[in-house]
Order: structure tokens, then sequence, then C-alpha cells
């Protein structure tokens, strides 16, 4: 009988794999590039929503705490006129306080419903980037209610975004700052687009240095466009009145002050 030879199958050699240095680089660069992604994510979505609720809800604790000191609410005449302001007389001007200190509160209703920030003395990193302040007042510009221009800034987009929607605002748009003293209602006049140099925006009359003026202005700046900061975008709004802490707050922002009340 022959013997059956079974053939036994040859091994075959798996060549390896070689793993060079820019394999391994390429790798580690994609991975830090996606880290980065996520991390962009997070400032400017998450962190800034973050940011934005906590500045909010200490605008509006700052809010009640001077309404909480007003003085017993007063009974002005009324006007002929429903739609004409009453005449409260000229408004009353603070001192400015120390740089990073609370002057104000801002509404805007443009910006939403719940919007508000409090405005701090300066625009430095500590002010703008703050988990309580979020809008900053230029220093050696006006304050609520003085003749010449009151400047503020804040970031458009993350860090709480004090003026993310700074290009929806409309003409005759309300522009509201609550001081200890009472309310300032400013009303949104054009918007302009400078460069960042333009620091002639901040003058007592925007963009005429030199000029003495003569309105009581108010200007909302931010940087421009979205995500960047090539140019500046500029808000520049009017006073209207104003009206002591204890006549209650402006019929449009009523409802938001007292749903703040409820909820404190």
């Amino acid at each position: 009988m022959t013997e059956a030879h079974v053939a036994t199958p040859t091994r075959r050699r798996r060549a390896r794999r070689r793993v060079s240095v820019v394999g391994v680089l390429g790798e580690l660069l994609i991975t830090a590039g996606v880290l980065v992604l996520l991390f962009l994510a997070w400032q400017l979505w998450w962190n800034d929503a973050v940011m934005a609720n906590q500045q909010t809800s200490s605008a509006a604790s700052q809010s009640q705490e001077w309404i909480g000191q007003a003085e017993a609410p007063v009974t002005p005449q009324e006007p002929a006129d429903p739609a004409t302001p009453i005449d409260y007389g000229e408004p009353p001007v603070a001192a400015p306080p120390e740089h990073g200190e609370i002057l104000g509160v801002l509404y805007v209703p443009r910006y939403g419903p719940e919007y508000a920030r409090n405005i701090a003395v300066g625009t430095t990193f500590d002010v703008l980037n703050s988990m309580y302040l979020g809008v900053g007042r230029y220093e050696n510009t006006q304050m609520p209610g003085e003749v010449g221009n009151m400047a503020l800034a804040a970031h458009r987009s993350a860090w709480g975004g004090g003026m993310h929607l700074i290009n929806e605002l409309q003409l005759g748009d309300g522009i509201y700052v609550q001081t200890p003293d009472g309310y300032y209602t400013y009303r949104f006049r054009n918007l302009e687009y400078v460069q960042p140099s333009a620091g002639d925006v901040l003058a007592p009359v925007p963009r005429q240095e030199g000029v003495a003026p003569a309105e009581r202005l108010i200007t909302l700046t931010s940087c421009n466009p979205l995500l960047s900061t090539d140019e500046r975008i500029i808000a520049y709004g009017v006073f209207e009145s104003w009206q002591p802490l204890s006549a209650g707050p402006p019929a449009e922002i009523a409802a938001q002050v007292a749903a703040q009340a409820q909820e404190g």
C-alpha cells in the first residue's frame, strides 16, 4: 500500500508593518487638531452659554439689590399725551466708580427678553471676560445721563457674548441703563463699521474730536465680523429720558424686572 502523503501547508511570513516617524507625527497632528476643534467648540458655545447665564443672573441680582434700596414709590403727574415720557427733570450723574466696579445694569430688549448685563468700569480682561460682568465702560468716557458719550464694550462671541446681536439693532430700539439712581433710556440711532484704530468713536461727540458735546449719547462697541477682530461694529444711541427707581422700570422692561424679582 502506498503511503498517502499529506502536504503540509507552508507558513507565510507576514511582512511587518513599518512604523515611520512621519506617520506617527501625522497621527499626532490629526489628534491635536481634533482636540483644538473640540476646545474651540467648548469655548465658543458651551462656555459662552454658561457665562451668558451667569452674567445675566449676576446682573439681575444687582438690579434687585438696588431696587430694594430705593426710596418709597412716587406718584408722578401723568403727561397729557401717554406716549410722552414723564419729565423727572435733569438726570442725576454719579461720580465714576473705580476700575472693575459696577456702575449700572444694561438692558437691550432687542438682544432677547432675558438679556441683562452688569456694566463695570474698564474694558480689560478682568471686566470683559468676567463670569459676573461682561460689559465695560471705556474709562474717561461719560457716565449715564451725562452730556457727552458713554461708550461701552463687550465681546461679540465667547465670554458671554454681551453684544452678540448688536448688528440686529433697529432704529428707535430701547437701550436701558439702570443705576442706583434710576433708569436711563436711550434710543438706538445708527450703526457704523470702523477699523480697530478708530478711537474717535469714543469722543464726547463721536468721530469729531475736540467738539463740545450738546447731546447725551451711548455708544456700544464690539468686534466684527463674528469670530474675528478685523474691524469694529459701533452702535450709537441718543438719550431720551430718565426715571428714579422708585417710579419703577420703563414699560418695555417692566415684565423682565418683575420676573427677576420672582426668581430672586
